[in-house]
């Protein structure tokens, strides 16, 4: 098992230790966009070496953003699946092409209101207070112990 990178009572360093990979992002987002077998991921990355798509495979199944599911036995092929924890990283992905969008000199995608064609912006929303808010804090929760010692 390999040891975390970061051993940091952090909710980015944490999620880093899961995604924080050379191409393990990437590997998740292809299987996102409908890429499922081995094969297609590999050949959408198509500079990722089929040793490390095999390990960045088992380390998201490891860590239960992915599921497999064998379709062929002779030889064996696998099927990829998100689960809900994978899925959940849609938010992620579409801050990333934001943040690219805004920052990048050269870009590829941009997210549209698909019915007005405009492009959109990210905001954050209180559903306490139903509505969207600008002036947000970030505080440490209370009464966590760490699992890092």
């Amino acid at each position: 098992m390999k040891e975390k990178k970061y051993d940091l009572p952090c909710n980015i360093a944490q999620t880093l230790n899961i995604i924080g990979d050379k191409w393990t992002l990437l590997v998740v987002h292809e299987i996102f966009t409908g890429n499922t077998t081995f094969n297609q991921i590999k050949n959408s990355l198509e500079s990722i070496s089929s040793n490390l798509l095999s390990d960045r495979l088992k380390l998201l199944e490891r860590n239960g953003l992915i599921t497999t599911k064998l379709y062929s036995e002779h030889p064996p092929r696998y099927e990829y699946t998100l689960t809900k924890s994978g899925q959940d990283l849609e938010g992620v992905f579409n801050a990333l092409i934001l943040w690219g969008r805004e920052n990048l000199e050269e870009c590829y995608k941009k997210i549209i209101h698909t019915p007005c064609q405009h492009e959109i912006k990210l905001v954050y929303y209180c559903p306490h207070c139903k509505e969207n808010v600008e002036d947000i804090d970030i505080v440490e929760l209370e009464n966590k112990v760490s699992s890092i010692d």
